[in-house]
């Protein structure tokens, strides 16, 4: 850092929500209560996984570590978003700026991943059902999961890389509340063509790859699903999707307008309240759209609701 624009601290702080004023305290408990119901849904749907022999299905499997990491992601972020409002302008350190990009693309592109397996799942399912059991058996399952993983923390730890190899100017000040790559790239010095460049490339990687991958199962589901005789086997067949499919339009929707726009049509307060859908909307609506769209799920949950009264009782 030799140039004289740019200081030598090591730190943040974001300015958050603090232009809403008095409203902030509205907000508070508006993503306070949001928060707190994203949390135990989530929870939630990983223990009746766990507890239902029904459920312990590939399907299943994959959405409960879809919940676990949709629940990583949201306790990295949305507490110190929660703490700004609650008191303010909040500083965090360098480090821990970087670690909190890092875990929070990390999970971001897990998502995105596990979403494509997922899809794969429901392509051998319904395309090759006599083979499901054979072809989906706990080793590929397991393989699925650990790359989904993998390559989710390869991913996040490139794009952290790519903005914290930059020098940052005197202005240390973050128009939002988390350490995005758009709002903390801005801070950077000199020109960040590049880190631009390598950021667009790699979102395009998960995002891109991940939604091509998803695409093709569904063209073979679709396909499939064509080629049954009855009306009510065709809607039994697509019925098993369509949760899936819900969470992947609401995911990828979101996901591509925050990270594969232009730098010009960039604007920090727009993106706080896409970031607020993204990071506390998205991952309620994985438990909720699961929860009121499969009947095996609601089973489960009549089941582990009822049989906590009985417990009480």
């Amino acid at each position: 850092m030799g140039s004289t624009n740019v200081t030598s601290w090591r730190g943040f702080v974001f300015l958050g929500f603090s232009s809403f004023g008095e409203l902030q305290l509205l907000l508070f408990s508006l993503f306070l209560s949001l928060y707190l119901v994203t949390l135990t849904s989530n929870v939630f749907i990983i223990v009746v996984i766990r507890l239902d022999s029904h459920l312990h299905t590939p399907m299943y499997l994959f959405l409960s570590f879809l919940s676990f990491s949709e629940t990583c992601y949201t306790l990295g972020i949305i507490p110190k978003m929660l703490s700004g409002l609650a008191m303010g302008a909040q500083a965090i350190s360098y480090v821990g700026c970087a670690s909190q990009m890092f875990f929070s693309a990390s999970w971001a592109c897990t998502n995105c991943f596990l979403l494509a397996v997922m899809g794969f799942d429901r392509y051998v399912a319904i395309c090759a059902p006599l083979h499901y059991a054979s072809r989906m058996n706990s080793i590929l399952c397991a393989q699925l999961i650990g790359s989904s993983f993998l390559s989710g923390y390869l991913f996040g730890l490139g794009m952290t890389l790519v903005i914290f190899h930059l020098s940052f100017c005197s202005s240390h000040e973050i128009q939002h509340f988390f350490c995005d790559t758009p709002p903390v790239l801005s801070l950077a010095c000199g020109d960040t063509g590049l880190s631009e460049l390598g950021i667009l490339i790699l979102s395009l990687l998960v995002l891109l790859v991940s939604f091509f991958f998803i695409t093709i199962s569904y063209a073979y589901i679709l396909a499939a699903i064509l080629r049954i005789p009855s009306t009510e086997g065709r809607k039994k067949a697509f019925s098993t999707c369509a949760s899936h499919l819900t969470v992947v339009v609401i995911h990828y929707g979101c996901a591509s307008f925050m990270y594969l726009r232009p730098k010009a049509i960039y604007s920090l307060e727009r993106d706080q309240l896409i970031s607020v859908t993204y990071t506390v909307v998205t991952p309620l609506l994985n438990p909720i759209v699961y929860s009121l769209r499969n009947r095996a799920v609601q089973i489960a949950l009549r089941n582990a609701f009822r049989g906590s009264l009985l417990g009480k009782g």
